[in-house]
């Protein structure tokens, strides 16, 4: 059995955190460290495929859910409080109804339970198209992928992900050729008629648009004790964005 990758901070309640897609562990070291300081044993877990987790052809959110089981259980964790973002905030929701005896509280950053089409086309595209028998540096990289992502932000965000596999040659941390073949399955819904009857915060971006007023109805049918947190001048990522108003927000939902 192959045991995920983690960083762990701090003493206290397990506090779970799950990245995103084509993110990792490091994206919530900030954060992950002002939890920490604060009462919990913060544990920043890389998901199959990212970071430093190994690497498999297979992905779905029943494996990520059974992945975090088999995480759980090899580090004790018997109660924990878990954090999603994005494809993260899809883990945790599933993993919540699969296993609620589980789970205290869930925090779910900015996505519901909705399902998704595939829209990460271009930056799949972009991250593929990368030669790395041409690149030298990072800003080689962020130079070929600039034709294809104008964005600087989301650009610095995936390069993150850069690492030379040798002395001549750079790499992916995450297993794109895998993410490439399993997009579909990243916007999957929540399977109908799953609850979880414990508290939920559900955190969004006020410049998102990936919980909109019309989703409001099918959260509370799945999670009946959620509420919804707007968080301001942030978009998707709000925890990078707006990480002052996401920490108190989420704190005084995990102190309540």
């Amino acid at each position: 059995m192959q045991i995920l990758k983690s960083n762990i901070l701090g003493k206290g309640k397990p506090l779970i955190i799950l990245h995103g897609f084509l993110g990792m562990s490091d994206n919530w070291k900030t954060l992950g460290k002002e939890y920490a300081e604060n009462g919990f044993e913060v544990h920043i877990v890389d998901q199959r495929n990212h970071g430093r987790s190994f690497h498999s052809n297979d992905f779905s959110y029943d494996l990520m859910v059974s992945d975090l089981l088999s995480y759980c259980n090899y580090h004790n964790l018997s109660s924990i409080n878990l954090l999603g973002h994005s494809m993260g905030g899809k883990t945790a929701m599933l993993f919540a109804v699969t296993h609620p005896e589980r789970v205290e509280k869930l925090l779910v950053a900015d996505i519901s339970p909705k399902y998704y089409p595939p829209h990460h086309q271009t930056i799949l595209n972009g991250l593929d198209s990368l030669d790395f028998t041409t690149i030298d540096s990072r800003s080689d990289a962020d130079k070929q992928l600039a034709k294809h992502i104008g964005n600087l932000g989301i650009r610095q965000f995936l390069l993150k992900n850069l690492y030379r596999k040798n002395k001549n040659e750079f790499a992916y941390r995450f297993n794109l050729k895998s993410l490439i073949e399993n997009d579909d399955k990243i916007g999957n819904t929540l399977p109908e008629g799953s609850i979880f009857n414990k508290k939920t915060l559900f955190l969004k971006g006020d410049k998102s648009d990936y919980i909109l007023k019309e989703d409001e109805a099918l959260i509370k049918e799945h999670f009946p004790k959620s509420t919804i947190v707007s968080i301001t001048n942030s978009g998707h990522w709000l925890h990078a964005e707006n990480p002052k108003m996401f920490f108190e927000k989420s704190m005084e939902f995990l102190n309540f």
